[in-house]
């Protein structure tokens, strides 16, 4: 029998609620959340990864990744750019979620935009699909896919938090900032 997988997980308040993560013992992020959608996340890693396929321990910081968010939602906005990530997902799922990545800060593209930079533009609706089972929110940008027509659509966090991170980033994209009012934020990581 194989042991379990060892995972790590922090918070961190933001001005959007308490987002949640959890990384494997490498720093690599394996989900990321928020507090009020905890469950989804936990059904999402059971899918991945097995019920009792991993364990889970509190650990402050781990890899600097809290703080790597808290400059993030500070507004240096590329803070978290680099992070790893590892995902459990199906082939098609993380090819998706390997070109959200790709997906500059502070832009936006449609579904049908996303399906044609995979080089499948017929198949829409899946990477609408693979789009909402994003395990890694935020760093994994699925907040940067919008509808056809320009319109805020689908995100797990609610969309009154992918339109504050789509206005976040804009706000303090380098050609954006001299315009953009700066906000002083508090930020505690529980």
């Amino acid at each position: 029998m194989t042991a379990p997988l060892q995972f790590l997980t922090d918070s961190l308040a933001t001005p959007i609620g308490q987002l949640i993560y959890i990384c494997d013992s490498q720093g690599a992020l394996r989900m990321v959340d928020w507090s009020d959608h905890e469950a989804r996340a936990l059904r999402l890693l059971d899918i991945h990864y097995g019920k009792g396929g991993y364990t889970v321990a509190k650990q402050r910081d781990p890899f600097g990744l809290t703080t790597r968010f808290a400059v993030y939602f500070a507004g240096e906005i590329h803070a978290i750019d680099d992070i790893p990530t590892a995902t459990a997902g199906t082939a098609f799922q993380r090819e998706v979620w390997r070109a959200l990545r790709a997906i500059p800060a502070a832009e936006t593209i449609s579904y049908g935009q996303l399906a044609e930079r995979i080089g499948r533009p017929r198949a829409v609706r899946a990477v609408g699909l693979a789009n909402g089972s994003n395990p890694i929110g935020v760093v994994v940008p699925c907040h940067r896919v919008i509808g056809a027509n320009g319109a805020l659509t689908g995100y797990g966090g609610g969309l009154p938090r992918k339109e504050w991170l789509l206005a976040h980033e804009r706000a303090h994209t380098p050609s954006n900032s001299a315009s953009a009012p700066q906000s002083e934020l508090a930020f505690s990581a529980d």
